[in-house]
């Protein structure tokens, strides 16, 4: 009876995750996250962290050598991840007011559509705020069309057409070749990507996603699920229509002492991304990897592996080789997930990255809560900021 019970759980979960994606509007196709963009103090060192510590191999390259006078811009790939860094080789002007302002940040979360004019059109009508008017930009590999619409804080939606192009990125970029491409470290897509937002404006942006991108609300988190003795924050997720993209957006939440979206945004000044999640096939191999090439990670006691099996069932993985590198994991109704949190890559305790592997499980982690946000906590403390 428990084995018929627990098939009729599954089903229903099954049915309710299938339609909420049915809930999400299909006026807006997205095929994936097509790159994400990083203003950044210095480019070109930049580039050189993020193949020495995550394994990103060299791409494209616009700068005065492709006759482009006001910026540098180096894009990196590992899997089907792209991200691109640029900085500003101009006094003043939005990039130099941006990293000034926030520091080296995430700006342009671009996504891959059928169609860049429509993808727009249909935004804008729904009440987007316009940021770029469909463009034409081509050269002899092509043309691309791009358009794009502000979300939360200073953070841009750009729309990216790519379908009559053959190049190696965008137009205006050059093949970039380099003698020193570090092996890469199994990361193979974005997962999720997070946005941290003000108090009281995440069901405001929800609403955004919901009504202007056609996207449904597949998780919620209170501040009774997400909360330790001295702190707590509010979390929704949002995706779109085919589930490719997952957009977590949180706020924070009453408390005893400041959060770590509190912190955030003070440092940050407004909203943005928080944290990238990466996905892997081998997440033990990932984190080894990473931390020896000199990635921190967030340390977890010791103690909270003490009972895990019993809260998570059986695991294919090794629970010493978990407990030796920190890897949080939790299940749900379709599976398990792992998962590891960096600390904040800049000096300004604001942008981090997720490593995650998923056996099945389509959630977000909420069993690992506690043992996470105390370990933020940690760092707060350590930093002067709880």
């Amino acid at each position: 009876m428990e084995s018929a019970k627990s098939i009729d759980e599954l089903q229903n979960f099954n049915f309710e995750i299938k339609k909420i994606f049915d809930d999400a509007q299909d006026f807006l196709p997205i095929m994936g996250t097509d790159y994400i963009e990083l203003y950044v103090g210095n480019a070109k060192q930049s580039a050189h962290y993020y193949k020495t510590a995550f394994g990103f191999q060299s791409e494209a390259y616009a700068g005065l050598e492709t006759g482009r006078k006001d910026i540098a811009s180096y894009v990196l790939k590992q899997g089907k991840i792209r991200i691109v860094l640029t900085t500003s080789m101009i006094k003043g002007g939005d990039i130099s007011k941006h990293v000034d302002n926030h520091g080296d940040a995430v700006k342009i979360i671009a996504l891959h559509v059928e169609d860049a004019t429509i993808a727009f059109n249909e935004t804008v009508k729904r009440g987007a705020k316009p940021y770029l008017q469909p463009t034409k930009e081509e050269d002899k590999n092509g043309t691309i069309i791009k358009s794009g619409i502000y979300t939360y804080g200073e953070t841009v939606h750009l729309f990216i057409e790519r379908k009559n192009y053959s190049g190696v990125f965008l137009p205006g970029y050059r093949k970039w070749d380099s003698h020193y491409n570090p092996k890469n470290i199994g990361l193979k897509y974005i997962d999720h990507v997070v946005g941290n937002v003000d108090w009281d404006e995440m069901n405001i942006w929800c609403k955004f996603y919901q009504e202007v991108m056609g996207f449904a609300q597949i998780i919620s988190f209170d501040d009774k699920d997400i909360s330790t003795e001295y702190t707590a924050l509010m979390s929704k997720v949002m995706s779109n229509g085919n589930g490719r993209i997952k957009f977590p957006i949180n706020e924070p939440a009453d408390g005893l002492k400041k959060s770590q979206i509190e912190e955030y945004l003070d440092f940050y000044n407004g909203p943005g991304v928080q944290h990238l999640a990466l996905a892997t096939d081998n997440i033990a191999e990932t984190v080894k990897e990473m931390k020896e090439r000199g990635v921190e990670f967030l340390y977890v006691p010791e103690t909270y592996y003490d009972d895990l099996l019993e809260r998570v069932g059986k695991i294919d993985e090794d629970l010493n080789t978990l407990k030796e590198h920190g890897i949080l994991i939790d299940r749900d109704e379709e599976g398990y997930l792992l998962q590891i949190f960096t600390k904040p890559i800049l000096d300004r305790p604001t942008m981090f990255f997720e490593i995650i592997q998923r056996k099945g499980a389509q959630s977000f982690g909420k069993g690992n809560f506690k043992a996470l946000f105390s370990a933020i906590e940690r760092e707060q403390k350590n930093r002067g900021t709880l």
